[in-house]
């Protein structure tokens, strides 16, 4: 064999052991991905979006009952996001801290046991304060699990990690409402926050050992310096993931909150008609969810761009999504329940883009805090969403206006997701000219 022909049968060597650790590396990425852990923090945001939406089922029932105004009950359904958008921030710190498999657990026993305690309540305040309750509890749910991911799942395996957890997170209004609906409908409405309360808290036995893989990778994490919280504070990106949020969960929180009300008082359904439509519209929201995180990480791993993948279906989402609300605004019924349907198909497809754009630029010395801040400026449109949607209908006896402000906050949305964010890579963490982090690259 001469020279050229050797030279030639190492570089085949070369090449095959190339795609072989290439192979090897997708592999791991999609076991990383699918692994019980994430399988696990998905369940956990399953009991936490079924627990929350409980009161949302019952309120045509728990109004009369109890003699709560549309006023009221908006108060009531905001008031979980007045403890929510700012705890989530010493959440995100504490699970930097101490670990965030410690202070998930903590935080569960105390939003279940808040849900149970909701069945029992007969006064304005003390259901007011134990939403505020479930509330605090609840906030530590998305700081602890992107921060628990960024960590244990490699950036190529986001995209289909991160749609696991968000069909969890979105399947739970669907199963909470067909099961809350039969519950209420059969035992009373308070039933369904006793039984939703407790089978919350079985969560912990599994957890118990999973834990332990967790554990064990804080313990190298935590020896790792991020960013200060006013570093952070400076990145511009930070802010646009914020405004994108807040734009994305305004929409949203609309149909968890109010879709049940909407459609037996605007649309005439009785209360399994509404169940059955509302569950199987939320169905279609977290199916889409995981179809959209693995067809994402399918188009990267083919070579395509994650940063042109993940901004252009958020640009798509948004701007469908104010079309498909004004469609249940001003539509005749055939449309306003297409429009209610495409809209979680969008709203489905853009889930998994929403921590997985923030994980990959804050990474795993600051996805903690990131989300924390994130989320806590984003929730704030579940504290004002169901409020002025109660005082819109207190005042006008009608839905059409509240969707139309949802829909114009939603097209708001592009500008965050699209304008203020950099490339989707890494921070570069280090102090520069000004005192601003910078983007790698």
């Amino acid at each position: 064999m001469n020279r050229k022909d050797d030279a030639a049968c190492q570089r085949a060597a070369g090449q095959r052991a190339a795609s072989e650790h290439a192979a090897g590396e997708r592999a791991a990425c999609r076991r990383a991905a699918r692994s019980p852990l994430v399988v696990m923090l998905a369940a956990v945001l399953f009991l936490n979006y079924v627990d929350r939406g409980t009161m949302s089922t019952a309120a045509h029932l728990m109004q009369p009952d109890l003699g709560l105004d549309d006023s009221q009950m908006g108060i009531l359904l905001s008031a979980f996001f007045w403890s929510y958008c700012f705890t989530q921030i010493p959440m995100g710190w504490l699970a930097e801290r101490i670990g965030g498999h410690r202070v998930l657990a903590g935080a569960l026993t105390v939003w279940a046991l808040a849900t149970m305690l909701l069945g029992v309540a007969h006064s304005f305040f003390m259901l007011l304060s134990l939403r505020v309750l479930l509330g605090v509890g609840e906030s530590a749910g998305f700081p602890c699990v992107a921060k628990i991911m960024a960590a244990s799942v490699p950036p190529e395996g986001l995209g289909v990690a991160n749609g696991i957890v968000a069909f969890a997170y979105l399947l739970g209004p669907a199963v909470g409402t067909y099961a809350g609906g039969w519950l209420m409908v059969h035992f009373g409405w308070r039933s369904a926050f006793v039984v939703f309360g407790a089978l919350s808290l079985l969560w912990l036995l599994p957890w118990s050992t999973v834990a332990k893989q967790v554990h064990a990778g804080h313990a190298s994490a935590a020896a790792q310096d991020g960013p200060s919280f006013s570093m952070i504070l400076k990145t511009p990106a930070m802010w646009g993931t914020a405004l994108g949020v807040f734009c994305s969960n305004y929409g949203f929180f609309f149909m968890v909150l109010w879709l049940p009300s909407y459609l037996v008082r605007e649309r005439g359904f009785s209360t399994l008609e509404m169940a059955a439509l509302t569950g199987s519209a939320f169905a279609v929201n977290a199916v889409c969810a995981l179809g959209a995180g693995w067809a994402i990480d399918r188009y990267i791993g083919k070579g395509g761009s994650g940063n042109f993948v993940y901004k252009s279906v958020m640009v798509v989402a948004h701007l469908g999504s104010a079309v498909c609300l004004l469609c249940m605004a001003f539509g005749a019924k055939p449309a306003a329940l297409g429009g209610m349907f495409v809209y979680q198909v969008l709203c489905g497809a853009s889930s998994p883009g929403i921590y997985a754009m923030s994980q990959l630029l804050a990474g795993p010395k600051a996805t903690g805090r990131w989300v924390g801040m994130q989320n806590s400026l984003g929730s704030l449109a579940g504290a004002i969403s169901p409020y002025v949607t109660g005082e819109i209908i207190q005042h006008t006896g009608r839905f059409t206006n509240a969707l139309l402000v949802a829909a114009v906050v939603m097209a708001v949305g592009v500008v965050g997701w699209t304008w203020m964010l950099p490339k989707l890579e890494e921070m570069r963490w280090e102090p520069v000219a000004g005192g601003s982090p910078v983007g790698v690259g």
